[in-house]
C-alpha cells in the first residue's frame, strides 16, 4: 500500500490526500502559537495561561497535520518572547498555504467574564467589523512596540496597501469560514461569527491567514474546559478538518483553473 493510499483510511488523511494531488504538491502550513515568555496574554480563573493554551493547540494540531503528511511549521516552539514582527517576518520567510494565528479571549471585567464565551474567527481588514472585533484586535495588537505600531493613519495605509497587494485576502475569508464553521459544530461553544479586523500580526502575511480566538479563557466553564485534554483534542480535530476543507476547495479550484485552455 503506498503512503497516499493509506491516508485514505482515514477521514481526514484523505481530505488531504485530495488536497495535495488538486495543488500537485503536499500543504505546508504555519501555527503561530500566541503570547510566550513574558508575554502571557489572557489567564483563567484558575491561572491558567493563554500562552500555555495557544502552544498546547499549536503543538497537537501539528502532530495531526504532519500525521496527514503536511508539512508543519511553528513560529514559536517552547515558551519564548516573540514580538509580533517577528512572527510576520518568519511568515513571510517561510512560503506556505496558510497562517493561522491561535489564541483565546478574554473580558476585562468580573460580570462579562461571567457571560461571556465562545468562538470567533478573524482575517485581515483596515477596518473593525464591529466595537467588539475592534476591541479584540487592540487586546492583541497592545504586544506591538510603539515604533510597530506608528500613526493611525500610518497603520491603515499599510494594511490597505497589503491587501491591495495580496489575492490571499480572498481566501483568507475562505478558510477564515472554513474553520469556524468546523469548531462551532464540533465544539457546541457559541457562534460569535467570523469577523474582520486589523491585527497586526495578519499584516504582510502572503498566505491565506487567519487569526482563531478558540473559547474565552477567563469564562468560568469555558476556561476550564479549555485545559481539558480532551476538550483540546476536539478543538485540534475541527481546525485541522477545517485546514483540509480550506485546501481541498482552493486545490481543486487552482487546478482546474491550470487546466483550462488559454
Amino acid at each position: 500500500m503506498s503512503p497516499m493510499t493509506a491516508r485514505l483510511a482515514h477521514p481526514l488523511l484523505a481530505a488531504l490526500a485530495l488536497a495535495a494531488v488538486a495543488q500537485g504538491k503536499e500543504p505546508v502550513v504555519i501555527i503561530d502559537p500566541g503570547h510566550g515568555g513574558t508575554l502571557e496574554g489572557a489567564s483563567s480563573a484558575s491561572g491558567f495561561r493563554e500562552k500555555t493554551l495557544s502552544l498546547q493547540l499549536a503543538q497537537k494540531l501539528r502532530a495531526v497535520l504532519q500525521k496527514s503528511g503536511a508539512t508543519v511549521l511553528l513560529t514559536r516552539e517552547q515558551d519564548s518572547r516573540l514580538q509580533l514582527s517577528d512572527r510576520v517576518a518568519y511568515a513571510k520567510a517561510h512560503p506556505a498555504d496558510l497562517f493561522i494565528s491561535v489564541h483565546a479571549n478574554s473580558m476585562p471585567t468580573q460580570k462579562l467574564r461571567d457571560q461571556t464565551s465562545g468562538i470567533e474567527t478573524f482575517f485581515l481588514s483596515a477596518n473593525a467589523s464591529g466595537e467588539e472585533a475592534r476591541k479584540t484586535a487592540a487586546r492583541e495588537n497592545a504586544e506591538a512596540p510603539a515604533v510597530q505600531k506608528g500613526s493611525g493613519d500610518d497603520t491603515l495605509a499599510f494594511i490597505l496597501a497589503d491587501l491591495q497587494r495580496t489575492e490571499a485576502h480572498v481566501d483568507s475569508s475562505r478558510l477564515a469560514y472554513s474553520v469556524h464553521q468546523k469548531l462551532v459544530a464540533a465544539t457546541g461553544a457559541t457562534d460569535r461569527g467570523v469577523q474582520q479586523a486589523p491585527f497586526y500580526v495578519l499584516m504582510g502575511v502572503e498566505s491565506p491567514a487567519i487569526l482563531v480566538e478558540v473559547g474565552f479563557i477567563s469564562h468560568p466553564a469555558e476556561g476550564k474546559r479549555l485545559q481539558d485534554p480532551k476538550y483540546q483534542d476536539l478543538v485540534v480535530q475541527a481546525l485541522a478538518s477545517g485546514v483540509m476543507s480550506f485546501l481541498t476547495q482552493v486545490g481543486a479550484r487552482d487546478g482546474k483553473a491550470q487546466a483550462a485552455p488559454p
